[in-house]
């Protein structure tokens, strides 16, 4: 798939002033400093696109993104594992998100990006865990992929994908991606037309 248009629509907390109408809509959630803005630009080709804070977890929103004018990215800020916030904070935090997702109909897939450099995280293994009982469709996306080298290129995305295998019978779709040199970005987009098709075709 190439992106031909991605522009802003609109900013909210509430789930109920999303836009309207039937276009589906691909959410992007991780934890701060997952490289989550990075990779929505680098997905769309428009630097400056989806704005990175400079205070990881500061902005509570829900933004979207009309791509090509037929489907929506839907960044959610900031995603879960927010630093910095009272307890106050957290709570609204979750209730937007989990308004978001449990209520938007035009919800198509949810995609949770992953740090690859990082063992896997008890608080992501949750979220996952969480996402399953919904029954919400998701799919894994490792970001910053270009900072493994060597072993552990080849070891710490195994080992994720072992340890979430404990759990799941079986394991949601998962993608590597790096915002530096574009890796993962056709395979991404090419998951997302594949979708599109098939809604298209019901």
């Amino acid at each position: 798939m190439e992106i031909t248009s991605a522009e802003f629509v609109i900013s909210n907390t509430d789930v109920k002033k999303c836009p309207p109408g039937i276009f589906p809509e691909y959410a992007f959630i991780g934890r701060s400093n997952v490289g989550k803005s990075s990779l929505i630009n680098m997905l769309t080709g428009r630097k400056g696109l989806a704005m990175t804070s400079a205070t990881p977890g500061k902005t509570m929103l829900i933004n979207h993104f009309l791509i090509n004018k037929s489907w929506y990215i839907v960044d959610l800020l900031p995603g879960y594992g927010y630093a910095r916030r009272g307890q106050k904070g957290k709570s609204q935090i979750q209730r937007i998100i989990e308004d978001y997702i449990l209520e938007r109909e035009q919800m198509t897939n949810l995609f949770l990006l992953i740090d690859s450099r990082l063992e896997p995280q008890v608080i992501d293994i949750e979220f996952m865990g969480w996402l399953g009982e919904h029954g919400i469709p998701f799919s894994i996306v490792f970001t910053k992929g270009d900072k493994l080298k060597g072993a552990r290129l080849n070891t710490n995305n195994p080992e994720y994908l072992k340890k979430l295998k404990e759990q799941w019978e079986e394991l949601p779709p998962y993608f590597v991606t790096s915002s530096e040199n574009r890796m993962g970005k056709k395979e991404l987009l090419d998951y997302i037309e594949s979708i599109n098709k098939e809604l298209n075709t019901k």
